[in-house]
């Protein structure tokens, strides 16, 4: 990170932050515009002149969508490498929206311009957003916390406003990507019958214009407003620093930076449960809303996508109100852990809705489950979130040694991955072209197996936290300064000296 930093502030804050929050905005209304219709897409049997579906069953659909969102959580961890040792987090940025900019528009192609070559183009397309994203998402969660010196108090506030920019994006992205593909949907003569067919690719390239903006954006106002924040390596300079003054480490991590990435591991191995559940919400609960819930109002049906804005707007409405209420709270407010074993607990609660709503439905698959259990769960899986992402993202950046920010994020969003990958291997388990009664059976398993699992995780974190926190030496809570902790850390190195065989 540089010392050279920009002037200004907004609402309290440096005027870095809300170009940032419009960067990512965007970047997030990209992708979950196309996460909103991935799904639907692959499983929509009907072929017209333009190209729809791609027809798969429900399970490899699931299957395929964990390993795609599993993957673009993955690749974070070489991008925040490369940030670090070689292009800098700008530049990486730059690199990464415009490869997720094409991976957009080459899902967007119709598939009568491909004949025969719909599925390639598709992998093609997944390929190159799952590297771009690699290379963009954990150096502007880095960025974020680079506009603050150590022990701002405003970092935590920073990361729930930053917050606020990507669930905007997000519920944008859902009526958005709704009005692009019935608009520029068609009749088709299908099974013999005349039937309206969405037309996805529409989708896909609002969520290519999306990309384009974040980039426009990020270009435009970079320079003025983040000063040389992430135009140069991190561990490259700090490397050159400690050279320069003659600094040699005899070990590549002290004891306070190995206690703190400590940390960071153990709550992530948390996280995982937390998003393998919560990210149902792009497959399984968006095949649910899609075939089990009724979702008309006065005649006029609900589009399916709608309600992956849900979510969003839930944060953009509840973020401040959350952010409040820990400021309020003072001395008092919950730390870290204890937030998440909050959403851990939120999110079986929320899954208690989405059991009612099959408990509704009797076994029936010809009855519809009402809308608002639906609600419900989101509005609950939501809280759970803002207890436990920006928190988690705010909490790398306090605890991850400088040198290695952005791989720690990195590792950080790969924790992400593999609850990715877990979920839509936990989603397909609805099952493969099975009848409609037994795909609904199914997920009454699967959402009571989570409901479970995420409310027990939450108790046995919860019991963990005070030693979690001590080993955050100062980084968290009132209990220890940095300098008390770099004075215990000699007091240990100086006895583990003391007792060592000669």
């Amino acid at each position: 990170m540089s010392n050279a930093k920009p002037q200004g502030t907004m609402l309290g804050h440096p005027k870095g932050l809300f170009l940032l929050f419009t960067t990512e905005l965007w970047e997030r209304f990209s992708y979950y515009a196309m996460r909103a219709i991935l799904v639907l897409y692959l499983v929509d049997k009907v072929q017209g002149e333009g190209g729809h579906g791609l027809g798969w069953t429900s399970a490899d659909a699931l299957s395929l969508y964990g390993t795609f969102t599993g993957l673009v959580y993955l690749t974070p961890l070489i991008g925040g490498w490369l940030a670090d040792n070689i292009l800098g987090q700008r530049k990486a940025i730059y690199i990464g929206g415009a490869l997720m900019a094409i991976g957009q528009f080459t899902l967007a192609f119709p598939h009568s311009w491909i004949p025969g070559s719909e599925t390639i183009a598709f992998y093609i397309g997944l390929f190159t957003l799952i590297i771009g994203n690699g290379l963009f998402k954990p150096n502007i969660s880095t960025m974020v916390g680079d506009l603050y010196e150590e022990g701002d108090h405003r970092r935590d506030g920073a990361f729930t406003i930053f917050y606020m920019g990507i669930n905007v994006g997000a519920a944008l992205a859902g009526f958005v990507v709704a009005w692009a593909y019935t608009t520029f949907g068609q009749t088709v003569l299908f099974e013999g019958q005349e039937v309206f067919i969405n037309n996805w690719q529409a989708g896909f390239f609002c969520a290519g214009v999306g990309m384009v903006l974040s980039l426009i954006t990020q270009f435009i106002f970079a320079q003025k407003l983040l000063g040389d924040i992430g135009r140069y390596p991190s561990a490259k300079m700090e490397k050159d620093k400690n050279e320069a003054a003659g600094e040699i480490r005899k070990e590549p991590l002290t004891k306070i930076e190995r206690d703190r990435i400590k940390v960071i591991m153990i709550m992530g191995l948390f996280t995982i449960i937390f998003w393998a559940g919560f990210e149902q919400a792009g497959g399984l609960l968006n095949l649910f809303t899609n075939d089990f819930t009724d979702r008309s109002i006065g005649g006029w049906e609900v589009p399916t996508t709608w309600f992956q804005s849900l979510n969003a707007i839930f944060i953009v409405v509840f973020a401040p109100v959350l952010a409040s209420i820990w400021i309020r709270l003072g001395k008092n407010e919950p730390n870290s852990p204890v937030k998440f074993a909050l959403g851990l607990v939120l999110l079986g609660i929320g899954f208690l809705f989405m059991i009612g709503a099959v408990l509704e439905m009797d076994g029936d698959a010809s009855a519809k489950s009402s809308m608002w259990w639906l609600v419900g769960a989101y509005f609950f899986h939501t809280m759970g979130e803002l207890c436990l992402s920006p928190i988690g993202l705010s909490m790398v950046t306090k605890l991850a040694p400088l040198r290695i920010a952005s791989l720690m994020m990195g590792a950080w969003f790969l924790f992400v991955a593999i609850a990715n990958k877990i979920g839509g291997i936990v989603g397909s388990f609805i099952g493969h072209d099975g009848t409609k009664e037994e795909q609904l059976a199914n997920a009454m398993g699967i959402f009571a197996g989570i409901a479970i699992t995420s409310a027990v995780s939450g108790i046995i974190l919860y019991f963990m936290a005070d030693k979690l926190v001590d080993w955050m030496h100062g980084a968290e809570g009132h209990n220890e300064t940095e300098e008390e902790a770099l004075a215990e850390e000699i007091a240990v190195t100086a006895d583990h000296e003391a007792i060592k065989p000669s």
